[in-house]
C-alpha cells in the first residue's frame, strides 16, 4: 500500500476515534433530533444523480464513520445509466468531469487542498494505489459556528477563492475532478461540526430550493433498497434521486 495513503487512513482512524470520544453524547441518530442552522443548495449547477447517501442508518454514505454519516456522493447520468461517454479511463470522458463547484450558501473559506492530482480509473473498480490523500482537493466552508461545508475531489489548480474569503450562495469556487479516494469523477459533499475535515461529526445537510426526482432506471444501477415513505423527510434527499436547483 501507498505509504501516503497509509498515513491518510491512519489520520482517518485517528480522527474517528477522536470525534468519537469528543462527540458521544452528540452524535446524531436520528435527523428528528437535528435543527440545522443553514438552508442549503446543491453545490453544481444542472440536474445530477444522487448515488450515495441518505439521512437514516439504512441510506447513509458511511454511518460509522463519523464525518461521512450524512455525506453525499453525486455524478451526471445519462438516459442510459452511465456516468461517461468514450474511453472509461479518460476523465474527459465523464460528464461531470470539469464541471463547476458552487458554494452551496453564503460563508467564509476556512480550508483549501488544491495541490493533489487527479487519480487513475483502475480496471477492476478500486482507488487509485497511489491516491495522496483520501479527501483529494477540497474546499471547506464556514456557514455558522457550528456548520462547516466540505466539497471534495476537486480537480487540481481549480479551486478559486483563497483561505478567508467570503463566499455567497452559488459562486463558482472549483471544478469537479477525480482527485482522492475515488473510483470515477465525482461530487463528494457533506456538512460537519467543526472546519476538521477527519476530526468533526457529520451534520445533515438540509436543502431548500431544489427539485427532487427518482431515477427511472435506479434499478439497473444499485441494488440497494431505496428509503421507505416513512423514513422520508422534505428537505433531505437520498441516493436514487436525480437533484437540481431551482
Amino acid at each position: 500500500m501507498n505509504i501516503r495513503l497509509l498515513g491518510q487512513i491512519v489520520l482517518q482512524v485517528t480522527g474517528l476515534i477522536y470525534a468519537t470520544v469528543k462527540y458521544r453524547n452528540k452524535n446524531i441518530d436520528h435527523i428528528d433530533g437535528y435543527v440545522p442552522e443553514i438552508m442549503y443548495t446543491l453545490p453544481f449547477d444542472g440536474e445530477w444523480y444522487t448515488a450515495n447517501g441518505g439521512v437514516t442508518k439504512d441510506t447513509s454514505h458511511s454511518w460509522e464513520i463519523l464525518p461521512q454519516r450524512f455525506a453525499y456522493d453525486f455524478i451526471i447520468v445519462d438516459n442510459e445509466g452511465e456516468s461517461f461517454c468514450g474511453n472509461k479511463k479518460d476523465l474527459h470522458s465523464y460528464y461531470c468531469y470539469g464541471k463547476d463547484i458552487l458554494a452551496p450558501s453564503d460563508g467564509v473559506v476556512v480550508s483549501i487542498k488544491n495541490n493533489f492530482p487527479d487519480c487513475r480509473i483502475m480496471d477492476d473498480g478500486q482507488t487509485d494505489p497511489d491516491t495522496a490523500d483520501i479527501g483529494g482537493n477540497r474546499i471547506i466552508i464556514k456557514h455558522s459556528p457550528d456548520e462547516y461545508s466540505a466539497i471534495c475531489h476537486l480537480i487540481p489548480e481549480s479551486v478559486r477563492v483563497q483561505k478567508g474569503q467570503a463566499v455567497k450562495r452559488g459562486d463558482v469556487i472549483a471544478k469537479c475532478g477525480n482527485s482522492g479516494n475515488t473510483t470515477e469523477p465525482h461530487v463528494h459533499f457533506q456538512i460537519q461540526s467543526t472546519a476538521g475535515f477527519y476530526s468533526c461529526i457529520g451534520l445533515p445537510p438540509h436543502f431548500s430550493n431544489i427539485q427532487t426526482k427518482i431515477y427511472p432506471k435506479y434499478s439497473l444501477m444499485d441494488s440497494r433498497p431505496l428509503p421507505e415513505k416513512q423514513d422520508l423527510r422534505e428537505g433531505y434527499i437520498h441516493r436514487g434521486l436525480l437533484v437540481k436547483n431551482i
